[in-house]
């Protein structure tokens, strides 16, 4: 078992969302991730009409051994018993803490716990992961476990399913799932990102799409549709994960795209409706997303959550 039923009611469709009270992350004031990102994001659905039609379900914590299957386990155990070096700590850009680590551990099966319940139900968004800048000795980009690897890695072992198709549109490439995933012909690498942003040692993705600086929402509308269909053509997915980062948005503080609200909105819809329509099973997840209005921040966050509900519920 992997989840906990916090709160059930019915809806037209079941429409699960995951997530857990200790996602939060201690960080300094003035850091440019916004540590109660998670929190803010489930206090602002819990008080919206999309609630009445949501299960929420929280994970538990994932052991060395299971996260093994995506990091080496010298890297775990850094993780684990915190001996990660100033360096390494750089690098991550999160400053090391027995609840980051707890989290860590516990965010990785909050994406399994999201993949398995979308093969369950068509639909599941996990109101964390998406930490793509993870590699497999060492965390980078304010990651520490690459939750989409794990994921993937987990349910082709399990034969739960057969092929996985990780469809990463934050602004950011998915350079560690990249890597980690480079060469394994169950899983697919879709990035869609800024070709300038970071990180600036780009990894090859068996699709990537870079986009230039300051593009609109119709720009990026032509890529996005260039990206499924050429996904859908080269591979045959059992199951989605989708990176719904909202560092598109033209107010994120680390994007250098400029799409607003409207255009993020339309995205997933567009995201959500084709692989529905092809009766493919989607989970989300957040992915990046920046600003000092913690609340504009978790507004963005919540897009990709309420055209689920539209759409399913």
């Amino acid at each position: 078992m992997v989840s906990t039923l916090l709160n059930f009611s019915w809806g037209f469709s079941m429409i699960t969302w995951i997530t857990h009270p200790e996602y939060d992350i201690p960080l300094p004031p003035g850091h440019r991730f916004t540590s109660t990102k998670f929190s803010d994001l489930f206090e602002l659905l819990k008080k919206s009409e999309y609630m009445e039609s949501a299960t929420v379900l929280v994970p538990e914590k994932a052991n060395a051994e299971q996260v093994g299957i995506a990091h080496c386990s010298e890297y775990v155990e850094k993780i684990a018993n915190g001996s990660l070096d100033e360096k390494e700590q750089r690098r991550l850009g999160l400053r090391w803490s027995p609840v980051l680590a707890k989290r860590s551990f516990i965010a990785v099966n909050g994406s399994l716990l999201a993949a398995r319940s979308a093969l369950q139900y068509g639909v599941s968004c996990h109101l964390a992961g998406g930490t793509h800048h993870s590699h497999f000795d060492f965390g980078s980009g304010f990651c520490v476990f690459n939750d989409l690897a794990f994921t993937a890695l987990t349910l082709t072992k399990t034969k739960e399913v057969k092929n996985i198709l990780i469809f990463d549109c934050d602004v950011h490439q998915g350079d560690g799932t990249a890597r980690i995933l480079e060469n394994n012909d169950r899983t697919f690498t879709c990035s869609i990102h800024s070709s300038k942003n970071f990180p600036y040692r780009k990894a090859n993705s068996d699709l990537d799409i870079g986009l230039e600086d300051n593009m609109s929402w119709f720009g990026y509308k032509r890529h996005l549709l260039e990206g499924l269909n050429k996904c859908i053509e080269r591979f045959s997915p059992d199951l989605v994960l989708y990176v719904a980062g909202v560092d598109i948005h033209a107010n994120d503080r680390l994007g250098r795209l400029s799409i607003d609200d409207e255009g993020l909105f339309e995205r997933e819809m567009i995201v959500l409706n084709f692989f529905k329509k092809r009766d493919i099973p989607i989970a989300t997840v957040m992915g990046g997303g920046y600003s000092d209005d913690k609340y504009e921040l978790a507004y963005r966050h919540s897009t990709v959550v309420k055209a689920a509900h539209q759409i399913w519920a």
